[in-house]
């Protein structure tokens, strides 16, 4: 893979670069990959507005409707400028949304934007879609019906502490509301005799096998400890932005699925909103945000692990990002590595 430092020096006259790189992004499927608060979004953008190209959304949190400003979710306006497409497909308390259903409409959309000729581009901000993507879905045991109606008269904390006590490394990934993972844990489990974790580390361990050949991967690496100060801003503007008023909102709506329910910031504020019409006192809300910030400091410290696996993949660059990176630089950069692939 590519750095930005081996392709910014321009080897060929810019125009000529730049219609190589046309040519090149026409062939192929482009997929960005960073930390949350990467700028992954803005980048996307610019190679839309460069390259003709149209979104496709790799978030499992911006397909439910309602669910703007704690997924980062584009504006109307960027919406309106460029096609975006996986975004907003279900309602927030809608039970039931798979991976399998979104690369089915991912794998969808992608076919329909080559057919109108334009580049497709998917951002990534969810680990196991850009997975699935990339690799097809684990085959994993079917649904266990008996299993699971043994399970009904459960409840979900009650089933989170059963779960840890066989499967902690799980356990302390899943919310003890996120009833529909957790139980999903306990059946393959019980169904194939192998952890959950078992499984996710034996697919992940194995390396990344691309099962498409139209790749282009961009990877947005930044140090720890820029890309935390960018998680704290964007919590920080989340909140000033209204985040709280969303989160009540979808509450007195009929509230949330326990999957959207479970995505960061989401959770903290509903604990402290309990059904939407409660107004929490100030250092409540303070609070909530803190520990946003921190669940958002620990996904992006699960999404460097997995990013280490991809920057594999060829044809692609990675991009070391820093304070000073601005978003035509890397799409320059992005460009020169397309003009070579």
């Amino acid at each position: 893979m590519s750095t930005m430092n081996d392709l910014l020096a321009p080897a060929d006259e810019p125009g000529r670069r730049r219609a190589l790189a046309r040519a090149a992004a026409a062939r192929r499927v482009i997929v960005i990959l960073g930390p949350t608060a990467g700028g992954k979004s803005d980048l996307a953008l610019e190679l839309a507005r460069r390259f003709d190209g149209e979104l496709v959304s790799a978030d499992s949190m911006q397909v439910y409707r309602g669910m703007d400003i704690g997924t980062a979710k584009p504006t109307a306006t960027e919406r309106a400028e460029i096609q975006h497409h996986c975004i907003d497909l279900v309602d927030a308390k809608d039970e039931g949304f798979t991976v399998a259903r979104w690369l089915e409409l991912a794998n969808y959309a992608i076919n329909e934007i080559r057919a109108r000729g334009r580049v497709p581009i998917v951002v990534g901000g969810t680990n196991l879609y850009i997975r699935a993507f990339l690799e097809g879905l684990d085959e994993a045991p079917a649904a266990d019906h008996h299993f699971r109606n043994s399970l009904e008269a459960i409840e979900s904390v009650e089933l989170h502490t059963r779960l840890a006590s066989s499967d902690p490394v799980a356990a302390a990934r899943l919310h003890p509301n996120d009833r529909r993972r957790i139980v999903r844990a306990l059946e393959i489990a019980h169904t194939t005799g192998d952890t959950a974790t078992d499984r996710r580390t034996a697919w992940g361990e194995a390396g990344v096998a691309p099962q498409r050949d139209d790749l282009f991967t961009v990877i947005l690496d930044w140090p720890v400890e820029l890309v935390s100060r960018r998680i704290n801003a964007r919590v920080r503007r989340m909140f000033e932005a209204g985040f709280a008023d969303e989160v009540a909102s979808l509450l007195a709506r009929g509230g949330m699925c326990a999957q959207a329910r479970a995505a960061v910031g989401y959770e903290e504020l509903a604990t402290v909103l309990g059904e939407g019409s409660r107004v929490p006192p100030a250092h409540e809300l303070l609070d909530a945000a803190e520990q946003t910030k921190i669940r958002s400091r620990r996904l992006a410290k699960q999404q460097r692990t997995w990013l280490r696996r991809f920057r594999s993949l060829r044809p692609g660059i990675a991009l070391e990002c820093h304070d000073a990176s601005t978003v035509a630089d890397l799409a320059d950069a992005c460009e020169g590595a397309l003009a070579l692939a």
